[in-house]
């Protein structure tokens, strides 16, 4: 290793303007000016009862610690040991110091905004720490958004560029309430573009990377009841999250389950329910509920989506229509997850016991249904559970009453598991 491979550069901000050593205990004084501890406390302790940066006279000597400081620090000097330590690490992952230039370029509208861009997600993509360090960084979500906001969505030439945005927006979320709240805010002012720019990367972006960037940015928005009305209300989104959720051989899980999860979180207006039915989406999670490949988290949340729809009217004709969807639903009551096992009793509940659909009932018993909600009772599941498959049986001992006689009297031995 030569010796330039060891030259490290300090960010100006991280060394004391006393000692010009890199702070180990930041602390500020009332003129906020911020110094190392020790020096500080040296400078004091001489007599003086001035700032040294400043010459102000000082209305307190006492200082408090710089915590945001003091983690950045951290993060960076972890980072420097890293590189050191780890000399095979890619030469192309920028520095610090680059990182802090990018983000000023950004902030200056300079020309060189897309090289300032690229370094950040290249930044961003190589550690949770950096990830951090940039969701710290005061200032870095708005100029995102602002540039989300400002892109003509009508030129198609523009993805690529938006999809950059995107990806960096997406890695810099530390998904805190706080900053879903300002995301949502600035995302969803009156006259804003940026949730064009998001169903444009939908519509039309390259990576995988860039599409669940959107939905999740979109899921982040999600807060309260008015921002989720606003994004379902908005043309495109709903039809291309469905799109992104339809199960095709090529598709990753990843960009399935992103799908889902922005959709369960704005799919609970009525209104958003109702869009849900019309564009489909009982079809395209028919199909996937009626497979048996999907991972836990998949499954469980294509449940909790047609549990959401349930809840309406139209969504239970659509569900009670489909007879491979009851099935499916009825496949998943065992041998998922507790969470699964309860969306889809729950669904079940709904359409056989609660609103007494005749359709669904009989795609239930066809499915051999009862024994299934036997051996669940036998199972070791909540009491609401246990509750709602009791109701259930009372429903099928009306209907097939001779049958359910031989189900209690040869199936009491099976367990699920």
């Amino acid at each position: 290793m030569g010796r330039d491979d060891l030259y490290i550069t300090v960010p100006n901000f991280f060394r004391c303007p006393i000692s010009l050593d890199v702070m180990k205990s930041p602390v500020s004084l009332c003129t906020g000016v911020t110094y190392d501890r020790s020096s500080i406390q040296r400078w004091l302790d001489n007599g003086h009862n001035t700032c040294p940066a400043t010459m102000q006279i000082l209305q307190t000597k006492e200082f408090v610690p710089n915590r945001t400081l003091q983690r950045l620090i951290q993060i960076w000097t972890d980072s420097v040991r890293h590189r050191v330590e780890s000399p095979e690490s890619p030469p192309s992952v920028p520095s610090l110091d680059q990182i802090l230039c990018a983000i000023r370029d950004m902030q200056t509208q300079s020309q060189n905004r897309l090289d300032s861009l690229t370094k950040i997600v290249c930044f961003a993509r190589e550690s949770k720490e950096n990830r951090e360090f940039l969701a710290n960084v005061d200032g870095l979500v708005p100029i995102l958004v602002g540039f989300l906001d400002n892109v003509d969505d009508a030129v198609s030439e523009s993805v690529e560029f938006l999809e950059k945005f995107v990806e960096a927006l997406d890695l810099v979320l530390n998904k805190g309430q706080e900053q879903r709240e300002q995301l949502a805010k600035l995302m969803l002012k009156r006259q804003s573009n940026c949730l064009s720019s998001l169903v444009l990367v939908l519509q039309q972006g390259s990576s995988s990377e860039s599409r669940i960037g959107s939905a999740r940015i979109l899921e982040a928005m999600a807060v309260d009841a008015e921002s989720k009305v606003l994004i379902a209300e908005k043309e495109g989104v709903i039809p291309e999250l469905l799109k992104l959720i339809a199960l095709t051989p090529e598709k990753d899980g990843g960009v399935i389950e992103s799908g889902l999860s922005c959709l369960v979180a704005i799919s609970m207006a009525k209104r958003n329910k109702m869009k849900l039915v019309k564009f489909g989406g009982i079809r395209i999670l028919s199909q996937l509920v009626s497979e048996t490949n999907l991972s836990v988290g998949v499954t469980e949340k294509v449940l909790k989506l047609l549990e959401t729809v349930s809840s309406s009217k139209e969504g239970r004709a659509e569900i009670c229509e489909d007879e491979r969807c009851v099935a499916g639903i009825l496949h998943k009551v065992l041998k998922v997850s507790s969470v699964a096992t309860e969306h889809a009793v729950t669904i079940l509940w709904s359409v056989c016991y609660l609103f007494r659909d005749q359709k669904a009932q009989e795609a239930v018993t066809k499915a051999n249904g009862l024994t299934k909600i036997l051996l669940l009772m036998q199972s070791n599941c909540s009491a609401a559970v246990r509750q709602m498959a009791a109701d259930l049986l009372k429903i099928f001992r009306v209907n097939s009453k001779s049958r359910l006689v031989y189900y209690d009297t040869n199936t009491t031995h099976i367990m699920p598991f």
